[in-house]
């Protein structure tokens, strides 16, 4: 597979997104407070490198298989660790989920429109399977957010 080079600046936007996210939940997994939050900064850092990696494959000419996991955001039931009442540590990870359900949805958008990008139907599943996936990244964040009270 050979890409245009419209097609190439895309993933390479893309890419930089996505780095921008694996670098934000190692950070973010350092700052955290609460485990349960340091926890799914940990995976979701894990989720975003191979959607980096994912679409460094595409730039060398292959498209990886893919199984859009679509359940993540479905089946994440995080156990709650603040009570009602304030708390620094609280307001630093409430800042910290919030700030990442905003990346999530701009990368989200991102996939949406760069989709339409491209002519092989095997980049376009994967990138709108990728786009799925950050989607239930957000999700996960706010349920995290909900169960500790913090929306």
């Amino acid at each position: 597979m050979v890409l245009s080079e419209k097609e190439t600046a895309a993933i390479k936007d893309l890419q930089t997104q996505e780095k921008t996210c694996v670098e934000k939940y190692s950070r973010y997994s350092k700052e955290a407070k609460d485990p349960v939050l340091v926890n799914l900064f940990t995976d979701l850092h894990k989720k975003e490198q191979q959607h980096f990696d994912s679409l460094g494959q595409v730039l060398n000419g292959t498209v990886p298989n893919c199984n859009c996991n679509d359940s993540d955001g479905k089946n994440y039931n995080p156990t709650a660790t603040y009570s009602l009442a304030e708390s620094e540590d609280k307001k630093n990870d409430c800042f910290l989920a919030t700030d990442c359900i905003g990346t999530e949805k701009l990368v989200s958008s991102e996939y949406n429109t760069d989709v339409f990008v491209f002519a092989d139907p095997g980049v376009r599943k994967l990138l709108a399977d990728i786009q799925v996936e950050e989607q239930n990244h957000a999700e996960m964040l706010y349920k995290y957010k909900t169960v500790n009270s913090m929306s």
